[in-house]
């Protein structure tokens, strides 16, 4: 590469060898990208199921990062290649949309793919095997439909909700507490969801973590927590039926907003100074203490002699909270966010049980629980646990576990786990290949042996044999007519997913196979790559 100038001194860049170079075209491109996808996928294929592998990935700047969760992994790796960044964004979507199954979509994803390869090789154009590939989602979507059954739950009868988020939480580390993390999961949807509208607002929901402890030390708080303490040591560490005032102005004297110089040359006017800064922190606490307010949170800090007075007028305080967390208690308390002292009134005070100081461990760590709040729409699972990798990959599952309890208090309807869905999705989509009499029966059957793949991948990661277990849960499913029959990674002892307790939602595995089936699509009808030198 060389830098060359032109007759009117605009720089520009030769490339050598820019002869030598071939853009790929037509089916070449096609394999080229195909190649791509299958490469992200077999990254992640060995991840999935609850005996699936982990993976550590190490940032720049070297942070460490173990997780098995299919859109971590592809967040954090530095792909350049754009058909591989088409899978990053398909884990991503099936994230936001469904929060579960980021890691089945990608292997889906690829197994599509290469079964889209086979047929490009006997000379299939790839707008057919696309349209095949469309019809056979619309079979598989359906017969989903069809297989999947509803049940009932509620605050009283929460077993079903905790069974779904276990299945989910099987396949991570976290898997030892998965029945405790289940049911605090489970518990912190309910206690923010809107049964009658079928809504769920997550945010509500905060996750906070804490080095120390262990994992059974998770706990559900029907209330906030915050990472700050008490302003001042002697202030009371517990205060009961709490008044709270919120506030965004600072404990200080205002400044002029113009430059201004104050010159001081007798002892009189600055003890005249001083008692005037004095009465201005006198009338700030007597307006806080005026409205009934026992406790005051700040958003901005205050300095000693406030700091002083606020503990000798019996008036505990909290200092630099932000301003997300400041949101989150206002909610929680029904308080208001006050930003000048003239607008504090009562009304806008918030209300809570029991406010208490924490400490953990021999660690001068501290933090402030409120709760038992007015609205107790607004919890927090407080995550414990050995190190900080631990702790995010905890987060990361309960976000899962999350979204799965949200995803079926939207819609509950469950398919059973274990690829007993795709198997049998696989058996109907392949029996329906005859109905068409085009080459697309070509794709249809691709496609049910694509379906296949998540099942064989959940019998290697558990240490079976592929080709022989899929092919005797098959043949027992198709003897049996029962949909039920799945990969028994666990060596219960039973193929059957109903008596092992494992459930998916319907909707996320529906959304699996139709984002798999858009993505592929769209990466088989591109057959050129152009890239900035090429124009």
């Amino acid at each position: 590469m060389a830098l060359a100038f032109d007759e009117y001194g605009r720089p520009f860049i030769i490339l050598k060898e820019q002869d030598q170079k071939t853009r790929l075209r037509g089916i070449e491109a096609q394999k080229a990208n195909i190649a791509a996808g299958k490469a992200v996928a077999r990254i992640l294929r060995t991840s999935i199921g609850p005996k699936g592998m982990d993976k550590i990935l190490q940032s720049p700047d070297g942070d460490v990062t173990i997780t098995n969760d299919g859109a971590t992994i592809l967040e954090q790796m530095d792909v350049d290649n754009q058909i591989a960044k088409l899978m990053v964004e398909l884990s991503r979507s099936q994230d936001y949309e469904i929060g579960d199954g980021t890691t089945g979509v990608v292997v889906m994803a690829g197994a599509l793919l290469e079964q889209a390869e086979r047929l490009l090789e006997r000379g299939i154009h790839p707008i057919r095997i696309a349209e095949g590939y469309e019809m056979a989602s619309r079979i598989a979507v359906e017969h989903l439909e069809h297989i999947s059954q509803k049940f009932d739950f509620g605050t009283t009868n929460i077993e079903p909700l905790v069974q779904t988020c276990m299945t989910t939480l099987s396949s991570k580390i976290v898997n030892r507490c998965k029945r405790h993390l289940a049911e605090i999961s489970v518990k912190a949807v309910l206690s923010v969801a809107d049964l009658e509208r079928k809504d769920v607002n997550l945010d509500m929901i905060k996750v906070e973590g804490k080095v120390g402890g262990k994992l059974e030390d998770t706990e559900l708080i029907y209330g906030i927590t915050v990472d700050k303490d008490m302003s001042h040591p002697q202030m009371p560490k517990q205060i009961e039926d709490a008044k709270i005032a919120i506030l965004t102005c600072p404990f200080e004297p205002p400044k002029p907003k113009t430059k201004h110089k104050v010159e001081i040359d007798t002892v009189e006017k600055f003890q005249t100074l001083r008692l005037q800064e004095q009465k201005y922190f006198d009338d700030m606490v007597q307006k806080c203490k005026d409205v009934g307010a026992t406790l005051v949170i700040c958003q901005w800090g205050f300095d000693d002699e406030a700091n002083h007075l606020l503990m000798h007028r019996n008036l505990p305080a909290v200092r630099w909270v932000g301003g997300v967390e400041l949101e989150l208690i206002a909610i929680a308390t029904g308080g208001r966010i006050v930003p000048r002292f003239q607008e504090l009134t009562p009304e806008k005070l918030g209300r809570a049980g029991v406010v208490r100081e924490k400490s953990f461990g021999t660690t001068k760590d501290k933090m402030l629980y409120i709760e038992h709040c007015a609205n107790s729409r607004a919890v927090t699972i407080f995550i414990r646990g050995g190190n900080k990798m631990m702790i995010e990959e905890t987060k990361r599952s309960i976000h899962d576990a999350l979204c799965v309890a949200r995803n079926l208090i939207r819609n509950n309807s469950i398919v059973y786990g274990g690829g007993s869905a795709e198997i049998s999705c696989s058996i109907a989509v392949e029996a329906a290949a005859d109905k068409y009499p085009g080459v697309e029966q070509y794709a249809i059957r691709a496609f049910a042996d694509a379906l296949d793949s998540v099942p064989m991948a959940l019998a290697e990661n558990s240490g079976l044999q592929p080709i022989e277990t899929l092919s005797a849960v098959k043949s027992q499913q198709i003897k049996e007519n029962n949909p039920h029959y799945g990969i028994d990674c666990n060596d219960v002892g039973t193929n059957d997913m109903r008596q092992q307790d494992v459930f998916e939602t319907l909707i996320g595995k529906q959304q699996q196979i139709l984002l798999a089936t858009q993505v592929v699509k769209m990466i088989l009808k591109i057959d050129d790559v152009i890239s900035p030198s090429d124009y």
